[in-house]
């Protein structure tokens, strides 16, 4: 894939056979050539070829004949356990949002409208007298992605994101999670092997120090996405010069209104939660753990349940979820038995679930404490009289909250989406987007793309 002309080795790090050691040595020499390769390929680039390049792979990735959709869809449910019909639910939703008009308006929202230029210039008055600012920004010029194996769309995400702040990239991914990302990276490399000459993709098990060093080292910058305890072990590694950007545990949920639960709104209600259970198997952090439905409504709270576990039911024929390994198919069976258990000795909890596997499950209870799910398609409803209740039942991952999936009249939402704001939540959407955030959403709060660059204010008199 790389070439030799841009004095790269002749193999992709992540496309070294299984038998293969990377050694400290191969890595070093791997950081030296990628910052080689930016100087020469990507410092220099205008914004708008750039943004050109990731809006074509974009575009490409969404036409049924692209080789590495093709690919993606053929050999992925293999590598990723995902299924066809999931992937491809996936690859369209993320895609669709890589569009000129939206890395324009990210690059707006998080640089300033003269975003397309390195330089901006700022009028401000200082003790009475005129006098301007400009403005220079900078990306990392060797910017390393520690990523989570879960789902694919943070690492594609940050590889976007370090493009358009021209740094040089490594991408460690988790064991067994580099298909997605290694394809999307040879797809740029396909569209532009300039570009893709700044990129690298590989892959080790977490807590090799000799690598990691080696890495740590060589980064300006360094983004993870993990545990919390996993972020702590990192920045703990990092040299003093390093900048350090985690993005650790989050949970999310949803709160459906008593005034959407009519007969006629429900089902579609219903269909959306679904939407937002399936997607990735509800593994990102963006995934709801718990839909909270407000008593009063023309449908209870169990009736919705009812409606949901249909609908999964239905998904399933269309949109499987893929077989699962060993240790997490033994969680679901496991907390299907506490659950039936509890059913059986009481009108509070109910339980709904796929017959002969472990594919979908939905679990109703009274009790309106917020429960973390053991995922891949596993959902909790639980009835609350309003959202102070809910708030009080959810306080214990309270400013752990990603995202609050909502279904309320139009006139409420704002009301209910400022309360939301002030108890700490980052995101709050329609259900049915939980796992389909826009491009300029804000990671935790955060300007993903800002959060990468350094400024430098020249004040002119």
């Amino acid at each position: 894939m790389p070439s030799q002309e841009m004095n790269l080795p002749n193999y992709f790090l992540a496309d070294l056979p299984p038998e293969a050691t990377l050694s400290p040595a191969m890595l070093t020499e791997a950081c030296q050539t990628l910052k080689r390769n930016r100087e020469r390929y990507l410092a220099g680039r205008s914004t708008e070829q750039l943004v050109r390049v990731l809006s074509d792979v974009a575009e490409a990735w969404r036409q049924p004949d692209n080789p590495f959709r093709k690919l993606a869809l053929e050999c992925g449910p293999a590598e990723t356990g995902f299924s066809s019909a999931t992937l491809k639910r996936g690859l369209d939703a993320f895609f669709r949002q890589i569009t000129r008009d939206n890395l324009q308006a990210l690059l707006v929202q998080d640089l300033g409208k003269d975003s397309s230029h390195v330089s901006r210039v700022t009028g401000h008055d200082s003790r009475h007298a005129s006098s301007a600012t400009r403005q220079f920004w900078r990306g990392p010029e060797f910017l390393v992605h520690i990523a989570a194996g879960n789902i694919p769309n943070p690492t594609w995400m940050s590889i976007i994101l370090g493009l358009l702040s021209r740094s040089a990239q490594f991408v460690k991914c988790a064991t067994g999670s580099a298909f997605l990302p290694r394809l999307f990276a040879h797809s740029i490399y396909e569209a532009d092997p300039k570009l893709g000459a700044c990129l690298e993709i590989a892959e080790w098990p977490g807590g090799n120090a000799d690598l990691e060093n080696v890495l740590f080292a060589e980064a300006d910058c360094v983004t993870a996405t993990g545990n919390d305890e996993t972020l702590v072990a990192i920045r703990s590694q990092l040299p003093a010069h390093a900048r350090f950007l985690g993005y650790g545990h989050r949970v999310s949920f949803g709160f459906v209104a008593k005034e959407v639960l009519s007969h006629s709104r429900a089902l579609r209600i219903a269909v959306h939660v679904t939407d937002d259970v399936v997607a990735w198997n509800q593994l990102g952090c963006l995934s709801p753990h718990v839909i909270y439905v407000q008593t009063g409504g023309e449908v209870s709270p169990e009736k919705f349940a009812e409606l949901l576990a249909e609908e999964l039911e239905q998904r399933e024929q269309v949109e499987p979820r893929g077989e699962l390994p060993t240790p997490p198919a033994a969680v679901i069976t496991s907390r299907r038995g506490i659950y039936e258990v509890r059913a059986a000795h009481s009108p509070e909890t109910l339980m709904w679930y796929s017959k002969e596997s472990t594919a979908w499950t939905v679990v109703f209870e009274a009790d309106p404490r917020f429960q973390v799910s053991c995922l891949n398609r596993f959902i909790y409803v639980k009835p609350v009289k309003d959202l102070t209740e809910l708030l009080q039942h959810a306080e214990v991952v309270r400013g752990e909250v990603s995202t609050v999936g909502l279904a309320a009249p139009e006139h409420h939402a704002e009301e209910l989406a400022a309360a939301l704001a002030r108890w700490g939540v980052t995101r709050v959407c329609p259900l049915g987007q939980m796992q389909n955030p826009p491009l300029t959403w804000r990671h935790d709060g955060r300007p993903a793309l800002g959060d990468l660059v350094t400024w430098t204010d020249f004040e002119i008199q």
